[in-house]
């Protein structure tokens, strides 16, 4: 039986992880209960990617690392991807996963030049959202929490933008009937966006933000975490096309 991988790009803080969990745990939280077992493929750690033919549809999911390093095991999952697109698996890739998939296809992923975002922030859907799967249910502006430096600068030929906000303009982009990438953390719950603000206070307050305020701006993003939801059910009806 095919399976729903979860392609494990990284950990989180160590605080966060001892609290919270980690990026699997919060995806798995947030899919519900899928018809499809769900694995995880720790990538970081050396375990192998399946082949398109094993995969039911695939998560891959934030890191900590920049795609600009060009990591060993992420330059892997980016070769891997044109064949899972190829092949028509249903695609997600979150936030690092996002630009994975815009730079495996032919885009430019870098460091933003409006800088870092976190926290909270507003997303508005574009009218090439209307009837996509992945944002059923979804109203035109909803809020999501983010923490990114790079972004998809340039999308890959024939991407179609679904999302975006003044700081990002590619905040999820959809290739095909069956890959989508969401720069936003569909994953993430209200208390997981603090953690994140905290443990990068230091260096939020040196480069001018206002942490007490990205604090008290948190709030949950049940609109954005749907993303996950409706992915599963896309996947057990697999209702795009190959």
């Amino acid at each position: 039986m095919k399976k729903l991988y979860i392609i494990k790009a990284g950990s989180t803080f160590s605080s966060t992880l001892e609290a919270l969990g980690d990026f699997d745990d919060w995806i798995k939280t947030a899919l519900g209960t899928p018809k499809v077992p769900v694995e995880v493929v720790d990538i970081v750690q050396g375990s192998a990617l399946p082949s398109s033919e094993e995969c039911g549809g695939v998560i891959v999911t934030g890191s900590h690392a920049m795609v600009t390093d060009n990591l060993a095991w992420s330059l892997s999952i980016e070769s891997w991807i044109p064949s899972l697109v190829g092949s028509g698996v249903p695609l997600l890739g979150i936030c690092y996963g996002h630009q994975l998939l815009g730079r495996a296809m032919g885009g430019e992923v870098g460091y933003n030049p409006l800088g870092k975002e976190i926290g909270t922030v507003g997303i508005s859907l574009t009218h090439e959202a209307e009837g996509d799967l992945l944002f059923r249910g979804i109203p035109s502006l909803f809020a999501a929490h983010t923490t990114h430096a790079q972004s998809v600068l340039c999308l890959p030929p024939d991407a179609v933008v679904l999302a975006r906000n003044s700081h990002d303009q590619h905040h999820a982009f959809r290739i095909g009937d069956c890959a989508w990438g969401v720069q936003f953390h569909p994953e993430y719950t209200a208390a997981v966006m603090q953690a994140y603000i905290s443990a990068q206070s230091k260096s939020l307050q040196r480069n001018g933000q206002n942490v007490e305020r990205l604090l008290q701006e948190v709030t949950e993003t049940p609109f954005a975490r749907k993303v996950l939801s409706n992915f599963a059910e896309l996947v057990d009806d697999q209702q795009c096309s190959s």
